[in-house]
């Protein structure tokens, strides 16, 4: 899926917004990149609905600013993703980068960051969606697995693919074997579509991605 560069580039830097609930690896891909000047971009908050989630003492020790808004302390979904969007807009975001959040978002919240709102699965979509997709690719006797970054839409684990990645499935592979390289693949990936989307390459349009001016599919 990778095209040629294109001559263009936004002269700001992207504000990315990161939503996570655990141990935030892709959260430190992002950042890394991001300090290392290969994403033109800055990481400007992390989120959590999770207090626990180490992601938030990853951005603490990085200089970013880290919250945890508690789902339980909430009557519903709706009043959750209502503080959400909240929040996540007193950042004003270019990018919301969805890193292991466990969480459905609603219709309206989605509606919200169109456009702007890009998650990573662990799985190669339309296999697998939704969880335990390791343990069901192994049971399934699958040859390939993977990861996948898209833009996200109302449809779970369903948005337009943005890139992936894939590994070979091995006959002794165990679920944490087979995560394990998942996880190496997860952690270039998604910042490569961090940097196409920061340096202005790739955009959705009518429920496509575009990048450089061509559909991906």
């Amino acid at each position: 899926m990778v095209q040629a560069l294109s001559s263009y580039n936004i002269e700001a830097r992207c504000r990315i917004v990161v939503l996570i609930s655990g141990n935030g690896s892709n959260l430190q891909a992002i950042i890394d990149h991001c300090n290392d000047g290969e994403i033109s971009a800055e990481v400007v908050a992390v989120i959590s609905n999770v207090q626990s989630a180490f992601g938030l003492t990853r951005a603490r020790l990085a200089g970013i600013e880290a919250l945890c808004l508690n789902h339980q302390g909430f009557i519903s979904r709706t009043a959750f993703d209502e503080a959400l969007t909240t929040l996540v807009e007193d950042f004003r975001p270019d990018l919301v980068a969805l890193a292991g959040f466990m969480r459905i978002l609603s219709p309206a919240f989605v509606n919200q960051f169109a456009g702007r709102l890009m998650n990573i699965h662990p799985s190669l979509l339309p296999h697998y969606p939704g969880l335990d997709t390791h343990r069901r690719a192994i049971a399934d006797g699958a040859r390939e697995h993977g990861a996948t970054v898209h833009f996200v839409t109302q449809d779970l684990d369903a948005g337009p693919v943005i890139i992936q990645g894939r590994v070979k499935v091995c006959e002794n592979d165990s679920e944490h074997s087979l995560s394990t390289r998942v996880h190496e693949i997860e952690h270039r990936i998604y910042p490569q579509a961090v940097h196409w989307f920061a340096s202005g390459r790739l955009r959705l349009e009518d429920d496509v991605a575009i990048l450089d001016g061509e559909p991906l599919a």
